[in-house]
């Protein structure tokens, strides 16, 4: 059983910066990718981030250069730093982790993310 716990969500100001964390307990197994995904009401939830065990980093596009995904793979935690943020940005940011070799997903219960002035 892997369990996905979010936290660093909240209200912030236009051009603002949050930073996410999430913490993986169970065996999410050494072949994986974790990532940041989101969802506005009324709409589709997109990819915003992932980092897979190799290194290897993607990003929207609509994130490139204003935030930054880390992992540390000794406490099972991946990180979402979010800088320059935009209204648009406002969303319930989820965590995910996928096992690669059993092909298991598995997600978090999102934390919201709200940039008002």
């Amino acid at each position: 059983q892997v369990q996905l716990v979010e936290s660093g969500g909240g209200l912030v100001q236009p051009g603002g910066s949050l930073r996410l964390s999430c913490a993986a307990s169970g065996s999410i197994g050494s072949i994986n990718v974790m990532g940041w995904y989101r969802q506005a009401p009324g709409k589709q939830r997109e990819l915003v981030a992932t980092i897979s065990s190799d290194g290897s980093i993607n990003y929207a596009e609509s994130v490139k250069g204003r935030f930054t995904i880390s992992r540390d793979k000794t406490k099972n935690t991946v990180y979402l730093q979010m800088n320059s943020l935009k209204p648009e940005d406002t969303a319930l940011y989820y965590c995910k982790t996928s096992n690669l070799w059993t092909q298991y997903d598995y997600w978090g219960q999102g934390t919201q993310v709200t940039v008002s002035s």
